[in-house]
């Protein structure tokens, strides 16, 4: 890619991209880049919004398919946001082009009741005053699990009732109440016995020999309490977060709001919750409304 340095500072700079995001977006525009020589004879300074259509009308072709020409577009629209905005084209040819429409494809996530015997589950003592933590955590923030991991003591506030995530796009994230509630009995009676006292870490959550909890060791916690709980789904920390964008979406939420709370790259990312969220609605409605 002949601007790949710039694009990089530009996604650093403009979306806060963590290492993954950049190098999707850098093999996404090499892959642009190439499509315009080879089936267009042209640069990407060159091109304009036809090319840009043929090069998505290519992938439908090859059959990819439209979460991931969606997240090849967000690409090519950075890149163009980037080459416009150093002046290096007058306008952005992506601008107008619409993405495809997101797959009606389903995906797992818990019922508010599952998530409320899942909640229920863990003892208390300190091992299950941590998981409990952890758990309501994951669904009152939909954090990934690799940011729960990363988490540290200082970026939370339990008196405002915040957590800070500087993973990926940097966000802060409201805390409800059963959460905050059960981070501070974790905090307070929990993790000094499980780092036996000491502050060898400043990991939010710690494991047994007091030390940050990995993201495999969250997989675990939540598979062991979805078999206690009867929950039969397969269980994973995705389910979790999926479970937080679809109740939200159910109560009201809009998808911009679920975008930035969940550190979504592209609003497109957060459509398949709204599919998900209609689905169930038509549902009820079939099985309640008497002349349905």
């Amino acid at each position: 890619m002949e601007y790949e340095k710039r694009f990089i500072d530009y996604l650093t700079r403009e979306k806060a991209a963590s290492d993954a995001t950049l190098s999707a977006y850098v093999g996404d525009i090499n892959e642009f880049e190439a499509y315009l020589k080879e089936a267009r004879s042209k640069s990407p300074l060159k091109a304009a919004g036809a090319d840009i259509s043929a090069f998505m009308t290519s992938l439908k072709e090859s059959g990819k398919s439209s979460s991931t020409i969606n997240r090849k577009m967000s690409s090519v629209r950075s890149y163009y946001s980037m080459l416009a905005s150093e002046g290096l084209v007058s306008y952005n040819p992506a601008a107008g082009i619409k993405s495809p429409k997101v797959e009606d494809r389903s995906i797992d996530y818990l019922e508010v009741e599952e998530v409320e015997k899942l909640l229920a589950s863990p003892a208390s003592d300190p091992k299950g005053l941590r998981d409990r933590a952890l758990l309501e955590l994951m669904y009152a923030t939909g954090m990934r699990a690799s940011e729960i991991a990363a988490a540290n003591i200082g970026d939370i506030d339990l008196r405002i009732g915040f957590i800070s995530c500087s993973e990926g796009r940097g966000r802060i994230i409201p805390i409800g109440r059963p959460a905050r509630a059960a981070l501070r009995e974790y905090l307070e009676s929990s993790r000094p016995v499980l780092t036996k006292g000491g502050e060898s870490t400043n990991a939010l959550f710690v494991n047994f020999q007091g030390e940050r909890i990995t993201r495999q060791g969250i997989w675990k916690i939540m598979k062991q309490y979805a078999e206690a709980s009867g929950i039969e789904k397969p269980m994973n920390p995705q389910i979790l977060r999926n479970s937080f964008a679809v109740h939200m979406l159910q109560n009201g939420a809009d998808l911009k709001s679920i975008q930035d709370l969940m550190g979504l790259e592209d609003i497109n990312a957060a459509k398949m919750y709204m599919v998900v969220s209609k689905r169930r609605i038509m549902d009820v409605y079939d099985k309640t409304h008497p002349r349905a």
